[in-house]
């Protein structure tokens, strides 16, 4: 659960810092989005989940 803890402030930690240096290329692609296909976004989303779960396997063997 520690493990999970620490990940997820990780996320917070990259995202706040992306948008703190970079705040109009986050805008501007966050608006880019809204014309990506929602089945693109659905297997994007499941190809990061899987090698997500790939580096976590492998990091922790």
């Amino acid at each position: 659960m520690k493990e999970l803890i620490i990940a997820f402030g990780l996320f917070l930690f990259i995202e706040g810092i992306l948008y703190a240096i970079f705040p109009s290329k986050m805008k501007s692609m966050l608006k880019k989005l809204e014309l990506i296909s929602i089945n693109q976004l659905r297997v994007g989303g499941l190809i990061f989940a899987i090698l997500g779960f790939a580096v976590i396997y492998y990091a922790k063997n």
